[in-house]
């Protein structure tokens, strides 16, 4: 990913010179400060042992693979729908991890479910990722409006969700490792990471997302340098060129009549919505097509279809596969994603006549 984007800049750049300049303004600066602030805290959570611990009480209280994965699976969505999808994910994924360290567990594919579940889980709340969030404030409508318009999606793309899992987790009992004592716990360290959650995410309301995150991480170059130390900070780096790559992008004179062209296709806007989420993310797709019409219901249901399929269609996966830090995982990603992108898109195109 960091080679194709480092790749696309320059050629991008040869088409549309006159945007050197600007590319700084391109960045969402906000959105990747509180993506630090949040990747610190649930590093310093995965570090205090805390979620480990957690772990183990969950595994003592489901039996097969299969109902883990259910239970995993549902949490994500339901946090999703509260917390937005990416700090759901920054719960979910390192409470994950930390199972592998006491039974033997298929930890990327559960993930991988976690992935798509905080995309479907998310479609249902306006508040649920950035993209709704979006369409909402310029929709103009009042939450519930909002809330019951996308809840027949939100539920279809669930229920296809849950019916994969009997076909990707066998029911077969969950082999705790032998002799494993639980890693020592750290409580300070997983009191301070889990009480400072709440006034990240309200600082990040309020738009100082910047300062907050900055006051973060100079605590724990303080206190807790390892914890800043084995951050994935290269992720950051993804996310800066992410946004530079598909800014440039959405400028070009062919990706604006490639709109045109696609909202002739069955489903408008809502088919136009999911394929070209596949190529520049859903958020970015929300904002250039969200000039193109004015039914924002259509609009939202297709980019939240196109969170699935290629790991470029929403932050949130590219999010969770790389603090995943398995190799091979984004192959096995796409092998569920793909064939959810297609189902969703399909079931999207029936529920209004339903």
């Amino acid at each position: 990913m960091l080679l194709v984007l480092l790749a696309a800049l320059p050629l991008l750049l040869l088409a549309l010179p006159e945007q050197a300049g600007d590319l700084h303004h391109l960045v969402h600066w906000d959105t990747l400060a509180a993506l630090a602030g949040l990747m610190v805290l649930s590093r310093g959570l995965e570090e205090s042992g805390a979620l480990t611990r957690v772990g183990r009480r969950l595994l003592a209280r489901v039996d097969t693979e299969r109902y883990l994965a259910l239970v995993l699976t549902l949490l994500s969505a339901a946090l999703a729908a509260v917390v937005t999808n990416d700090v759901a994910l920054f719960i979910v994924v390192p409470l994950t991890l930390g199972l592998r360290l006491v039974a033997t567990l298929p930890i990327g594919r559960l993930i991988v479910f976690e992935a798509l579940a905080v995309n479907a889980g998310s479609t249902i709340s306006p508040i649920g990722n950035p993209q709704n969030l979006f369409i909402w404030q310029q929709a103009g409508v009042d939450f519930t409006t909002f809330f019951l318009a996308m809840t027949p999606l939100a539920l279809a793309m669930m229920a296809l969700l849950i019916a994969a899992i009997p076909l990707a987790f066998p029911a077969k009992a969950i082999h705790i490792e032998p002799g494993g004592s639980p890693p020592a716990l750290k409580p300070r360290l997983a009191g301070v990471s889990l009480a400072l959650y709440l006034p990240l995410l309200l600082a990040i309301d309020a738009g100082l997302a910047l300062p907050a995150a900055v006051a973060i991480i100079t605590l724990y170059l303080l206190f807790q340098t390892r914890v800043v130390r084995y951050v994935d900070w290269l992720l950051l780096l993804v996310f800066v060129l992410m946004f530079m790559v598909l800014g440039l992008a959405a400028m070009l004179d062919p990706v604006v009549s490639l709109v045109g062209h696609l909202a002739g296709w069955p489903g408008g806007m809502m088919t136009t919505g999911a394929l070209l989420s596949q190529g520049i993310s859903n958020v970015p797709a929300a904002i250039l097509l969200e000039g193109f019409t004015d039914d924002w219901r259509t609009l939202a249901w297709g980019v939240s279809v196109g969170g699935f399929g290629l790991a470029i269609g929403s932050m949130a996966n590219i999010i969770a596969l790389r603090l995943a830090r398995e190799k091979g995982l984004w192959r096995d990603f796409h092998r569920w994603s793909l064939p959810m992108l297609l189902a969703s898109w399909l079931l999207a195109l029936l529920l209004p006549s339903i």
